[in-house]
């Protein structure tokens, strides 16, 4: 069944930084390229979650990773730009000082060549959600506070269908042999949607709506079953 087709894909090289628009992708095992292979930890944080969201510092939101690094296996950064627009290499002792102060204890770059996600390797939204969520917030809702690797835009236009893909696979592209991917669960939303990623500056009315419009669910998340390139304007099909 022919679902719609890409509208954006986006890349987050850092976690918790701001993203980058992509036309073209590749989507790999450990899903897209380059997407969130680098991560601050919190040094004093002994939990399973040590990693420095913008959940912890907004401020994050507004460090733009930018340059490609050659010499690595796949696209990293080379350098970070703060808020106040300086630029600094991202393995510098300045960007670790100057985010260790902001958070007011010390962290750590870490690069893992599996990425550091959440609950899965890559999340999807439909721009139907995203539309439903403004309207009812009555709020301009940038779909970047959703954080997703792949928006559709789907011919229904339906709020919230993604729930019903859950256990089911979506390919991208003409025929069988382009990327594929396992819709394995809802994404439950946390406070990172309230926050403006070209401010950082809070608003708690985009999570209340979701949270009364689809319990707090908005967008999947999935598991790659078949490696392939992502285009914007590809055609997305739902399969069983």
């Amino acid at each position: 069944m022919e679902l719609g087709r890409i509208s954006a894909i986006f890349r987050y090289p850092v976690k918790s930084m701001a993203g980058e628009l992509l036309d073209v992708a590749r989507l790999s095992w450990h899903g897209i390229e380059g997407d969130r292979r680098l991560a601050f930890r919190r040094l004093t944080d002994k939990s399973g979650f040590p990693w420095l969201t913008a959940s912890k510092l907004p401020q994050l939101l507004l460090y733009k990773p930018f340059g490609l690094d050659s010499n690595t296996a796949e696209l990293l950064p080379t350098h970070v730009c703060t808020p106040d627009g300086k630029e600094y290499e991202i393995r510098s002792d300045e960007l670790r000082e100057e985010l260790s102060s902001r958070y007011g204890s010390d962290v750590e770059l870490m690069n893992l060549k599996h990425g550091i996600f959440d609950e899965a390797c890559i999340s999807v939204i439909s721009l139907g959600t995203v539309h439903c969520v403004e309207r009812e917030s009555g709020r301009d809702v940038d779909l970047r506070r959703f954080r997703p690797n792949i928006v559709i835009e789907t011919d229904s236009a339906e709020p919230f269908e993604e729930d019903r893909w859950v256990g089911r696979t979506l390919m991208f592209g003409e025929g069988n042999s382009g990327a594929a991917l396992r819709v394995t669960m809802r994404d439950e939303r946390c406070v990172m949607v309230n926050f403006d990623p070209d401010t950082a500056e809070r608003d708690s009315e985009v999570m209340k709506t979701v949270v009364r419009m689809n319990e707090n669910y908005a967008g999947v998340y999935g598991t790659v079953v078949r490696a392939g390139e992502l285009r914007v304007g590809q055609v997305v099909t739902l399969g069983g």
